[in-house]
């Protein structure tokens, strides 16, 4: 089978040439794509979220008619139960391309849903509810934090032995050294935990000052089953290139690692986070969207030790097209990766996939098509590894695509 690897300065030139305009930084602020209709059911819904419980129950939370609402399917996606509708808010719900309710499901049966408001002056505020009755019911949403002026992009996982963990930017430092008079760039990569299963999360620590305000940040588990974040971080001389850190055992932000070297100096929005995965012997797995003065497009990368060091970035997308919103899955088997590729007319969700770690990849092939407006590609694996592609679009509603005959 033949294999799809580019790297370095054939790479770069592919990307300046199919970078995407849909992508391109700016300094405003986006709003979410467009809907089929106007009210809370899912056929309503802009952006949609999904995971697996560990019984194999599909869960889904989405904003549709100014409403947070959560629903399950026991048969893949083809039957979602009655929903449950979470209370209105009282600013409107942020609904910027990388901004979307968030869930996450427990080996307990827990489940947590976040998502943020904004108000007129594009602040943020997140919010945390719990479920304790397998979805049923959930507690009145709380907000994550009690202390700050803005929080945006916050994501939540549940470790296996049911611990709640959340990051998110925040921006309590960014408003303490405005009000100061003193320089600071971006927000803060902030986070809580919960050390019970159904509690409140505890206060909020400042993981790192000066991460890029405007992109959503992924989290993932290492072998030890502790979190890992990546997102686009603030480096000296004002550059906006990727990173991850890691928490030790004791639930403590480590070390801080560069992914990329885009050499990104700009003082922008690209509105493009990064996804991280963690597959078996720890190997993680990075794609992110490059504007840099050496790297611009979409790519991905490999560590083989913890973060601490990346490979050559590899290109993603073919000439001609335009390329955006990479997602990447590990499994216990296979690596799975996809990317929006759009020729003008339609919109592909192209799939590589990787049997080597990450090492070597398939070619690229079309894994669903759209003519119109499109979610982002999500990916999903139940507890036995079958990966999906969840997809929402405007023309053909909710999706979950398998992506290998179902073992």
């Amino acid at each position: 089978m033949r294999k799809y690897l580019l790297a370095g300065a054939s790479a770069a030139l592919l990307a300046l040439i199919t970078a995407p305009p849909a992508a391109q930084a700016h300094n405003g602020h986006h709003h979410g794509p467009a809907t089929a209709c106007k009210t809370t059911e899912l056929a309503c819904a802009s952006v949609v979220s999904t995971t697996f419980g560990s019984d194999g129950k599909l869960w889904l939370v989405w904003a549709a008619g100014g409403r947070i609402s959560v629903a399950s399917s026991t048969d893949l996606g083809q039957h979602i139960s009655t929903p449950v509708m979470l209370p209105k808010t009282e600013s409107g719900l942020d609904d910027g391309p990388d901004a979307r309710a968030k869930i996450a499901v427990g080996s307990a049966g827990e489940v947590i849903v976040t998502f943020a408001t904004r108000d007129e002056k594009y602040n943020g505020h997140a919010f945390i509810t719990r479920s304790n009755d397998g979805g049923k019911t959930f507690a009145t949403p709380e907000p994550i934090t009690s202390n700050s002026p803005s929080q945006r992009f916050e994501t939540a996982v549940i470790t296996p032995d049911g611990r709640a963990f959340v990051a998110w930017i925040d921006k309590r430092n960014m408003a303490a050294a405005k009000k100061a008079g003193i320089p600071y760039e971006g927000a803060a990569l902030a986070y809580a935990w919960s050390d019970k299963t159904g509690g409140k999360l505890e206060t909020a620590t400042i993981a790192r000052d000066n991460t890029c305000e405007c992109c959503r940040i992924s989290v993932a588990f290492d072998a030890a089953s502790e979190p890992v974040v990546m997102f686009r971080n603030i480096f000296d001389g004002g550059i906006r290139d990727h990173a991850v850190i890691a928490f030790s055992n004791a639930g403590k932000p480590g070390e801080l690692h560069r992914v990329s070297d885009d050499d990104a100096k700009i003082d922008a929005c690209p509105h493009q986070g990064p996804t991280l995965a963690i597959g078996p012997q720890d190997v993680y797995h990075a794609t992110w969207f490059a504007l840099g003065r050496k790297l611009k497009g979409n790519y991905y990368a490999r560590s083989e030790d913890n973060g601490k060091t990346f490979s050559t970035p590899v290109h993603l997308g073919r000439t001609g097209t335009q390329t955006s919103r990479p997602y990447v899955l590990a499994t216990a088997n296979k690596v799975y990766l996809v990317y929006k590729s759009f020729d003008g007319e339609k919109t592909d969700i192209e799939l590589m996939t990787s049997a080597d770690a990450g090492k070597t990849w398939d070619a690229p092939r079309v894994a669903a098509s759209t003519g119109d407006e499109s979610d982002h590609p999500l990916l999903v694996a139940d507890k036995t590894g079958n990966a999906y592609l969840s997809w929402m679009t405007v023309k053909d509603g909710y999706r979950l695509i398998p992506l290998e005959p179902q073992s």
